[in-house]
């Protein structure tokens, strides 16, 4: 799986001449209310099997999480479920938070 930096993200994100990718952030809801990345559809880590159906396969997924363990784990389900483009969000939202938005919250 690819590793994706949150400057790299941010980038990407910025590039108006490139599409969104799917941004799923695989933590628990107690954790997406303390911060979030705008956009990013909530899907808590154990959902991901039965709700990977709503991704589009053929599309790019940057998986989120707190620190990047977890994402790391459920996309990799992803890509043995045969979505080809994955990425992992590198030190995930706290490595956003402190290298992208620092007026994000932390926890």
């Amino acid at each position: 799986m690819q590793q994706l930096a949150p400057t790299g993200l941010k980038a990407w994100l910025d590039d108006a001449a490139r599409p969104a990718p799917q941004m799923v952030d695989v933590r628990e809801p107690w954790e997406v209310a303390t911060c979030a990345l705008p956009g990013a559809l909530h899907i808590p880590m154990m959902a991901i099997p039965a709700r990977a159906a709503e991704l589009d396969r053929n599309a790019p997924v940057v998986m989120i999480c707190h620190h990047g363990h977890r994402s790391l784990q459920a996309g990799l389900f992803l890509e043995r479920q045969g979505f080809a483009d994955v990425f992992n969000l590198a030190g995930g939202i706290d490595a956003w938070a402190r290298t992208v938005d620092p007026a994000m919250a932390t926890y």
